[in-house]
């Protein structure tokens, strides 16, 4: 075990602050009191965090600590005290996210399988597909969590849960706008019907209103009617506006001209086609016109009786101080750059976007408040700067998902070829192992964590060498995962590792089939001739062998070790012998004894096996073999370190005695079957 280390420059006559890096990276932290002689634990750490890729001193939201307990001792009284155990992705521990990490994974092996399949325009519609699918998968989590924070009553859960659905939320919201500006490259004109898509599908604080304001008994009467029209306006919605105005009109029939002046000004509101059946000039050049329209009833004060159908018609100039003032309804100063955009500028080009978001957000927050990190990330991506959401991302979110994702599509889309990294690797590559590593220390993640590390061509490798000697191996069942995970990939030091490890496990519990099938996976000869050993040892004992079935089919795999070779066909012998086959049987027995594979501990054993054989009715051992089993007894009885005590062991004198007497008679009767054989 590694002690623990004192943190550079500490103070020892104060609390010091120690650390030490536990199994499946986790840093446990303690302080000791210096000079009171007494020791206490306590815990001031921060887990590794995504802003030590960039160089940032700021921690990430993925510092997360479990809280254990324990109890210091010393020369003063005992002190209660309590230890940090700070893992680096905590976020893998939360059940409700597995299914992002689970289906996010198939989504990243089929990018991978499909890289070369497609090209041009197919490939490109291949990539948004395949960055909606993650969004799919980003926002199903949303709604579970959401529906997990409904149904809890635990408001430590609830809260936990509802910071998740923030972060999935602001995670979709992010990877949309970055699927709209990278994969997807809009071009002017449609680039603004996907950013009004996008800020429909986000900006979603007004839906619980116009729920309210539609099921009334009289909509147009309702005290939210009018802030349900602008926000309808605002988000570009315009069917559903005039739909509602409509109920103005026939509820107030003074008002009826006015109407039909502003729908037919909403009606005629020229817009950008995904078709692109009109040019970007025929375009600028119909907005001009209906901008004029509408600039010229709002000077002849056509609606100037009514204030809300007045502010719409200055919205729809794209007036700003008009657009601000609703900007409640709003809430974001991105849903305002878009209104903004689609009211002034329709055709905007996509490297426009950063002059535009940047005002937007000034004018937006004022002087009132300062960008938040999600504001931030956002800006980066109107402005291209793609290192830069990556970074923010890194540094904001609570884990490595995200940024490893994001970046591999965008990867996939060509556009990170340039960036690579001072130690060799590039940023995708990067992203991905860390990510993986952090798969590693979950119980079961771990086996998504080995695809990742498979697609990372310079340094996955080694890492998943690193990473697979770490996982625990607590059950048969996931060695043998373990194990075939490594055998494909021909990692073959691994291979044997984890077939040592297990062969020690099973050794220690007395499994010897076990060890011994372990050991042979291995290769590891010493340790198969340790657990050969011990099976002739218990056969020695209980008179029978155990795990039959595995020695009766070790085939090939005997010629590992000497010992393992004997072991085998000493099995062989007694199943030769069981079957009534004495003649082979007795060929393999004293080959067994001439060959010098047996130990010499167990030739007393062998030759007592013999004895059945040579007290058989019919002679089964020739002259010959007769007179190398004789050489064989007196190479035991007179090589035997312990010759006295041997002789002075009633038991073996006896056995020796009789194994004497067997092997004359059994000659004699050899000499007269042969000469009989010879004479006739």
């Amino acid at each position: 075990t590694v002690p623990p280390q004192v943190v550079p420059g500490a103070d020892p006559s104060a609390r010091q602050l120690c650390f030490a890096w536990g199994p499946a990276e986790v840093l446990v932290c303690e302080t000791l009191f210096g000079r009171a002689g007494r020791s206490s634990s306590r815990c001031l750490s921060r887990s590794p965090s995504p802003s030590r890729f960039w160089g940032e001193g700021r921690p990430g939201a993925a510092a997360r600590a479990l809280t254990g307990s324990v109890t210091g001792t010393g020369e003063g009284a005992p002190s209660s005290s309590r230890v940090f155990v700070v893992r680096r992705d905590q976020d893998i521990y939360i059940q409700t996210l597995r299914k992002l990490f689970n289906e996010s994974h198939g989504i990243f092996m089929g990018l991978q399988r499909s890289e070369e399949e497609l090209a041009g325009k197919s490939r490109k519609a291949q990539l948004v597909q395949v960055s909606k699918t993650y969004r799919s998968v980003i926002r199903a989590c949303m709604e579970d969590m959401h529906q997990a924070a409904v149904s809890t009553r635990d408001p430590a859960l609830q809260g936990q849960y509802s910071t998740q659905v923030s972060i999935l939320s602001a995670m979709e919201l992010i990877w949309n706008l970055c699927e709209i500006l990278f994969v997807e490259a809009a071009a002017a004109g449609p680039l603004l019907l996907r950013l009004l898509d996008w800020v429909r599908l986000h900006v979603c604080d007004v839906d619980s209103m116009v729920r309210e304001v539609l099921s009334s008994e009289s909509p147009s009467k309702h005290k939210l009617f009018w802030n349900v029209v602008d926000v309808f306006v605002l988000q570009g919605r315009m069917d559903e506006a005039r739909h509602l105005l409509s109920k103005e009109a026939s509820a107030n029939p003074t008002s009826m001209n006015m109407y039909k002046i502003l729908d037919d000004l909403m009606k005629k509101m020229p817009a950008p086609s995904l078709g692109n059946t009109q040019t970007l000039t025929e375009l600028e050049l119909k907005w001009q016109h209906w901008h004029e329209e509408c600039q010229r009833y709002l000077q002849d004060g056509t609606f100037a009786s009514n204030p809300h159908m007045e502010s719409i018609c200055k919205i729809l100039l794209g007036d700003e101080d008009a657009i601000l003032e609703k900007k409640e309804l709003m809430t974001t100063w991105y849903h305002f750059l878009v209104t903004r955009l689609l009211y002034s500028h329709p055709t905007v080009k996509p490297l426009e976007l950063r002059f535009y978001a940047q005002s937007s957000m000034d004018l937006f927050l004022g002087g009132d408040s300062s960008p938040e990190p999600l504001d931030m990330i956002l800006m980066a991506a109107f402005e291209f700067e793609m290192h830069q959401v990556i970074k923010e991302c890194s540094i904001v979110l609570s884990n490595w998902w995200f940024v490893a994702h994001l970046t591999d599509l965008l990867d996939h889309c060509k556009l990170l070829q340039s960036h690579n990294l001072y130690f060799g690797s590039n940023m995708r590559e990067f992203l991905l192992l860390e990510y993986a590593s952090g798969l590693f220390s979950h119980h079961s993640l771990w086996q998504l964590g080995v695809d990742y590390f498979d697609h990372c061509p310079e340094y996955g490798r080694v890492y998943l060498e690193l990473h697979i000697e770490r996982i625990p191996l607590s059950t048969e069942q996931k060695a043998l995962k373990v194990l075939r995970i490594c055998e494909q990939r021909q990692m073959h030091e691994q291979v044997r590792s984890i077939c040592k490890i297990m062969a020690m496990k099973a050794l220690r519990n007395n499994r010897l089939g076990s060890a011994l099938s372990w050991s042979i996976r291995a290769k590891d000869a010493a340790f198969a001739t340790l657990i050969s050993d011990r099976f002739l040892k218990d056969y020695c004992e209980r008179g029978c062998f155990s795990d039959l079935d595995l020695i009766d089919n070790l085939g090939p795999s005997m010629l590992l070790s000497d010992r393992l070779t004997f072991l085998g066909k000493y099995r062989e012998f007694h199943r030769l012998y069981g079957e009534k086959r004495f003649p082979e049987a007795a060929r393999l027995l004293l080959t067994l004894m001439t060959a010098h594979i047996a130990p010499c501990s167990f030739w007393m054993t062998l030759l007592t096996d013999a004895l059945p054989l040579l007290e058989q009715k019919e002679v089964i051992f020739s002259a010959e073999q007769t007179y190398e089993l004789m050489r064989c007894l007196e190479d035991l009885t007179a090589g035997n370190p312990d010759k006295q005590k041997f002789q002075d062991d009633d038991v073996e004198t006896t056995k020796v005695e009789m194994l004497r007497l067997a092997l004359a008679r059994n000659l004699a009767r050899v000499i007269v079957k042969e000469g009989t054989v010879e004479g006739s």
